[in-house]
């Protein structure tokens, strides 16, 4: 495929950042000796990509903002362009040793998502997406599944860990869904699961109490593949409510229904 400037500049970023996140990766499994240090070193490696990212993006589009997970809110000249960012989305598989973890960078112009690229750096596997372009995969064309059964199909979840509110809610909806699709599958990385979808691996994908950045990417690359998303109340406001239901027109509608019988 042939990339604009834009996501050239995108795609660039990830790519810094993601050669020094594969390095660190092959640090994780050396500190598993130690509780401290692995929490420690990762932190560390997150803060790292996330420094690499906002310097080759600013270098680049000098006055974009910011939204990204570490540093929060950073204010740009230009107030009609930010950047939200997540520079390592998975970071208890990252920890774990689990290669199942991405950076995320989306641009948002005026309210809406308009470029997204996401990058599994240990299984080189690079999503990008740009509004009214299309989503790729290693630059193949991507479409999401055509299943329309929920029977026959596999959907993604997040699932609400220590910490984390809502337990007895989500278990409502996954029962709910368990007991109408083929199987339920839970990544850890809300940004490969929405690339994973975008690339018809996963039929449909749920999840509540996430960020912007975990997010902003995905749903830019589902709706480039011909997926539809919307948050669970069936509205367009997922960067706000923290809620996102996906899937094509067939999935996305049962699914959503599904969720809401909870």
């Amino acid at each position: 495929m042939a990339r604009s400037a834009l996501l050239n500049v995108m795609v660039a970023a990830v790519m810094k950042a993601g050669r020094t996140l594969a390095r660190d990766f092959g640090e994780v499994e050396n500190l598993q000796v130690s509780v401290k240090g692995p929490g420690d070193f990762v932190s560390a490696a997150d803060k790292k990509a996330e420094k690499t990212l906002i310097e080759e993006l600013s270098r680049a589009r000098p006055g974009y903002g910011f939204l990204a997970e570490e540093s929060a809110v950073i204010e740009g000249t230009d107030q009609s362009h930010r950047w939200i960012i997540d520079p390592l989305d998975g970071t208890t598989n990252f920890l774990h040793g689990i290669p199942i973890f991405g950076i995320s960078v989306a641009l948002e112009r005026d309210g809406q998502i308009v470029a997204g690229v996401i990058f599994n750096p240990v299984m080189n596997e690079l999503y990008v997406a740009e509004r009214g372009g299309g989503a790729f995969m290693n630059d193949r064309r991507m479409r999401v599944a055509t299943r329309n059964s929920l029977a026959d199909s596999v959907i993604a979840t997040g699932i609400p860990h220590l910490g984390r509110p809502g337990h007895p809610a989500y278990l409502k909806k996954l029962e709910r869904v368990m007991l109408e699709v083929a199987g339920v599958r839970r990544n850890g990385a809300a940004a490969l699961d929405l690339a994973w979808v975008a690339s018809g691996r996963f039929d449909g994908y749920f999840e509540s109490d996430i960020h912007p950045w975990d997010m902003a990417a995905g749903l830019l690359l589902v709706r480039e593949a011909g997926g539809f998303v919307s948050d669970m109340a069936g509205g367009d406001r997922m960067l706000e409510t923290g809620s996102i239901c996906v899937g094509n027109e067939s999935i996305h509608r049962r699914l959503l229904a599904t969720l809401n019988k909870a």
